[in-house]
């Protein structure tokens, strides 16, 4: 399927869904939706027949830091039987970073979601596990967020000895 009839075919399947024009000059679909229902419209993309965007590729987050909404988070899906792609694009405002989790139609996303979250202060709401995943859990801020201060200065870690205090399950924090 070209990346043309795999917008249409998206359209048809989310009507509230926008095609990204720009996208196929370089080959690649894309479509931009509204945050609101993200998990309900990932679940009919995923769900069709003719698409059957069955595999989450990533989710990953850009910060037009100036614009609004400021945050968009991308969702790279494919088809596994098909093997057509589909960005699916949706706008975050910053005075609510907060969108659907998916973990549920796809469990691979608890870690990425995790990622996104760190970097760019999104909350994934509904996800069962949202904290920390790269950065320690006393950092301050979301270092992939435009406006973060380049010269901030986190709170020090003490040193810890791993051979009286191992870091795996069941010691954490003790």
């Amino acid at each position: 399927m070209s990346p043309e009839a795999v917008c249409t075919r998206a359209v048809a399947v989310v009507p509230a869904a926008t095609p990204v024009a720009a996208e196929h000059t370089r080959g690649q679909a894309a479509v931009s939706v509204p945050r609101e229902g993200i998990v309900t419209t990932l679940r009919a993309l995923r769900d069709d027949p003719e698409l059957r965007l069955d595999v989450l590729v990533d989710v990953t987050a850009v910060d037009f830091l100036g614009r609004s909404p400021r945050f968009e988070v991308v969702y790279m899906l494919r088809s596994h039987p098909h093997g057509h792609r589909l960005r699916v694009k949706a706008g975050v405002p910053a005075e609510d970073p907060s969108i659907g989790s998916v973990v549920s139609l796809w469990p691979a996303a608890n870690w990425i979601e995790r990622e996104v979250w760190d970097l760019f202060g999104i909350r994934f709401v509904g996800h069962p596990d949202l904290r920390r995943i790269l950065m320690y859990e006393s950092f301050e801020g979301h270092p992939l967020r435009k406006d973060y201060p380049l010269q901030h200065r986190q709170p020090l870690v003490p040193e810890r000895d791993p051979i009286e205090r191992p870091w795996y399950p069941g010691t954490r924090g003790t």
